[in-house]
């Protein structure tokens, strides 16, 4: 586990820069949507940190997985600074290649276009990362011949319902991994705070050529929406 000064510190600093932004926020006369996105990145931040500490079993691994965890989800928090929301594909590939995996070589990526809300494609980068970070630790990023299928579909739209998005990862060319025997922040990750703040319910597989897992969630305004393809110019942002 990290040590509790370390954490501290780290909190200390954390809250400290919070202030300086809002001061500088307020003086600005910044509207409230970007204060209200501040609001949400800072408290996400904080409980990384703090579910970092708690999970991690060394100091080591603490410092190891942290930058990682908090670089997407700042990557995240400047797209949607950019253009208000999130493509999920481009969350998608972006986090891969962060880890050198390449769509088109060990990872295909297929789903139609959906544009994520700042919070929601935070904790949904933040699941990515952790999927991510197992499969190259443990999983088929590990093995010269394994690969990931991300897949995801929308079921359920209506007039008055943006539907619910089924997103689904998995793993093959692996050599078969079981539950992990402790639950480590990436779990907490997936079968916590998704539920929590997407209501989201997520079932994980460990088969025996890799790891799949479920992740299904309403696509209620405040989590995101369905686009049409043509909105996207070829970066694959909002045009």
């Amino acid at each position: 586990m990290a040590e509790g000064s370390d954490i501290a510190a780290r909190m200390v600093r954390l809250e400290a820069d919070n202030t300086r932004l809002r001061r500088l926020l307020d003086e600005a006369g910044a509207p409230d949507g970007l204060r209200h996105g501040l609001r949400d990145t800072m408290a996400m931040l904080r409980a990384v940190l703090r579910l970092s500490a708690e999970t991690a079993d060394s100091v080591e691994n603490y410092a190891t997985h942290l930058e990682g965890r908090l670089d997407a989800i700042a990557r995240v928090r400047v797209t949607a600074d950019t253009f208000g929301e999130v493509n999920l594909h481009t969350l998608m590939s972006d986090e891969l290649m962060i880890h050198l995996i390449r769509e088109g070589e060990q990872a295909a990526l297929d789903g139609p276009a959906v544009r994520l809300r700042p919070k929601a494609a935070q904790l949904v980068a933040l699941a990515v990362h952790e999927l991510c970070s197992n499969a190259v630790e443990h999983g088929a990023f590990g093995l010269a011949e394994g690969e990931v299928e991300v897949r995801w579909s929308i079921d359920g739209v209506g007039a008055t319902s943006g539907g619910e998005l089924t997103l689904v990862w998995k793993e093959t060319g692996g050599a078969g991994i079981g539950p992990p025997a402790r639950q480590g922040f990436g779990m907490q990750v997936l079968t916590e705070m998704l539920s929590y703040e997407l209501g989201a319910k997520v079932d994980l597989a460990f088969e025996a050529d890799g790891l799949r897992c479920t992740v299904r969630f309403p696509l209620t305004p405040r989590v995101g929406r369905v686009v049409d393809e043509t909105d996207f110019e070829e970066n694959g942002e909002p045009g």
